[in-house]
């Protein structure tokens, strides 16, 4: 394969290089800022109101044709290294070839999720943008060159590896619920919501890396909604800074949280309850992600597994907080925490380790 061809022709040094030059500390959701520019400007996250099953290719199959450079991706690449994520720090184990067009796909994601978090804008705006964004991604799946630059640095992805719409559909459709939908009812809908805006990036994240089983497919939709719930949990003061609560109400009722404490940021032994259940719940995911992961996969999805790593690390710290997370500062892994594990995962991939490094089996 030819993934692991072009990481193994790297140096031990090669992930330190690269982390320097693409991403040094986590982002967390900042508290609302104004907005910028024009819809190509802005990023957000869109959602149509009704999801459209058109692909924008023929589907993904097990052979890939040969991996060419994408050029010059100058937009995507500033976007991640701007946004210095944990998804960006994942980048750093790829080949170029594969890290130019992962980070087309997130620079595409990065840009409607925060044009549905902008909050300066009117949400009918906001919505139009988003409308702006799907339209010309159609044009990108199809045989038009798109107007949006960025979008135009995505076309050649999207063509190379297949990456059909309708994922891009659901993920927009994920996005734009945070335009309508600031409480979920039940896990069942804040699942519904960690599919659409997590699974679904898994998805067209593993068409990149290659793979050969299609169990692959369900273990990326697992990883999805555990990375998606942890996130969820540390964010919970700067989400309700946007009058938002992922929680559901009907755990929130069991455990005799009122939403308005959420929202004072108010912390006691009652949301501890609320959150542990929450963080059980991830756990589960997490769990079925080591499960479901194919072993001939597993090299190639060392990406993949390095973000399993850094937000399992992250969800027990946030454990060990007692899930206080109303601080001025939101709860992260130092550079170092995150540097040791990067070569972890590196020293892993080299050593053909077939265990995961993170789950319940894991500190």
């Amino acid at each position: 394969m030819i993934l692991l061809t072009s990481i193994k022709a790297q140096t031990h040094r090669a992930p330190i290089r690269m982390l320097t030059s693409m991403t040094q500390t986590s982002r967390t959701r900042s508290p609302p800022k104004p907005g910028t520019g024009a819809a190509g400007a802005t990023t957000a996250r869109a959602t149509p109101r009704s999801l459209r099953p058109a692909v924008c290719l023929p589907s993904a199959t097990k052979s890939r044709p040969a991996i060419h450079r994408f050029s010059p991706m100058q937009q995507s690449r500033t976007i991640t290294r701007r946004s210095a994520s944990n998804l960006a720090l994942a980048f750093v184990l790829l080949p170029k070839a594969k890290r130019d067009a992962i980070s087309a796909l997130y620079a595409f994601c990065r840009q409607v999720d925060d044009i549905a978090d902008d909050q300066a804008l009117p949400v009918e705006e906001r919505r139009d943008r988003l409308a702006a964004w799907r339209a010309d991604l159609r044009l990108a799946c199809g045989a038009q060159s798109p107007h949006f630059p960025l979008n135009r640095e995505l076309q050649p992805v999207i063509r190379q590896y297949r990456l059909p719409l309708e994922h891009f559909d659901q993920l927009l459709c994920g996005v734009e619920m945070d335009l309508d939908i600031p409480r979920y009812q039940t896990w069942e809908e804040l699942d519904a919501y960690c599919y659409r805006v997590a699974s679904v990036v898994g998805l067209l994240s593993i068409e990149i890396f290659g793979y050969r089983d299609p169990a692959c497919r369900q273990y990326a939709v697992f990883l999805g909604k555990a990375l998606q719930l942890t996130n969820i949990l540390r964010d919970v003061r700067t989400d309700a800074l946007r009058g938002r609560i992922y929680l559901p109400l009907a755990e929130l009722a069991r455990c005799r949280v009122a939403p308005e404490e959420i929202l004072r940021g108010e912390y006691s032994e009652r949301f501890f309850d609320l959150a542990r259940a929450a963080a059980r719940r991830a756990r589960h995911f997490y769990q079925l992600a080591c499960q479901t992961l194919p072993a001939p996969d597993r090299r190639a999805m060392v990406a993949a597994e390095l973000m399993g790593s850094v937000y399992w690390r992250l969800l027990r710290k946030l454990e060990h907080r007692r899930f206080n997370v109303f601080g001025p500062e939101p709860i992260r892994l130092s550079k170092g925490r995150k540097i040791l594990l990067l070569l972890g995962a590196w020293r892993r991939f080299l050593s053909g380790a077939a265990a995961p490094n993170y789950g319940p089996d894991n500190p």
